[in-house]
């Protein structure tokens, strides 16, 4: 769908998707985009060279929680009328790439299983171009949320220390857990109370897993709640410009450094 890149030969790692982190909710309201966006602001910070995806096809929203009117987006790809590598465009104000989905529209609500697999191998391809590369995924189990997390390296299943959160949480682990043996997953706590909290509701996830699937996926950290989330989503700003020391911003940094540091 596009033309080569002219890098230098990708790892092995890099080929399989090792750099490519799918980020994935089993429902909405736990701030999964919110995540996947103060993630890649987060490595970019780091001196990473980072492409957001924007893979929630059916509610594509990190445009506007960006505050953000892209001049090209997912369904010029689709439509043929780009490749994946000219839909990228830059985020200046957070130092990464971003490519958009089609906020507001169902244009992308039925692609085809194979255009998905062709889109998911096309940035397969882009991502030797990054250090990361952050998928955000719709939330729940539907088959484009499944065929692009499989071409990850890497899960990060976003959760809250509330019943359907993490039901649903345990329902998408086990789902992806059958569909692609030997994924990478990893869960993430968000709005927790506190570090401990956070740490409980993992365990429980994490026992549940243990017990009827028989794998234990790590914990990729705990991020607090904080007021200043809220007031950063409400004005579309990224919250590593505008709050960078509140405890939130603080929390994401932990989990970018350990990402970095761990791959």
């Amino acid at each position: 769908m596009f033309a080569a890149m002219t890098k230098t030969t990708p790892t092995p790692a890099v080929r399989k998707g090792g750099n490519v982190f799918a980020v994935a909710s089993g429902k909405g309201g736990v701030g999964k985009t919110w995540f996947a966006v103060t993630l890649s602001h987060a490595l970019a910070n780091l001196g990473q060279r980072t492409l957001l995806f924007d893979g929630d096809f059916g509610l594509a929203n990190v445009d506007i929680q960006l505050g953000l009117m892209p001049k090209h987006d997912l369904s010029g790809v689709v439509g043929g009328n780009l490749t994946l590598n000219q839909a990228a465009q830059p985020f200046d104000e957070g130092g990464f790439d971003i490519i958009a989905g089609r906020s507001g529209s169902s244009s992308l609500n039925h692609i085809p299983a194979n255009q998905i697999q062709h889109l998911g191998n096309d940035l397969g391809v882009l991502s030797v171009s990054y250090d990361r590369v952050i998928v955000d995924l719709g939330a729940g189990l539907d088959r484009p949320t499944r065929q692009l997390t499989s071409k990850a390296g890497t899960c990060l299943v976003v959760t809250a220390d509330e019943p359907t959160a993490m039901t649903d949480a345990y329902a998408f682990i086990k789902t992806m857990t059958k569909e692609r043996p030997g994924l990478d997953i990893r869960v993430v706590v968000n709005m927790s109370d506190s570090i401990r909290d956070g740490e409980r509701t993992y365990n429980t996830l994490r026992r549940a897993c243990e017990g009827f699937l028989g794998i234990s996926p790590p914990l990729a950290g705990v991020i607090r709640w904080d007021k200043r989330v809220r007031d950063t989503i409400k004005h579309q700003q990224p919250l590593l410009s505008h709050a960078p020391s509140c405890i939130a911003a603080k929390d994401v940094a932990t989990i970018a450094n350990s990402l970095i540091n761990n791959f």
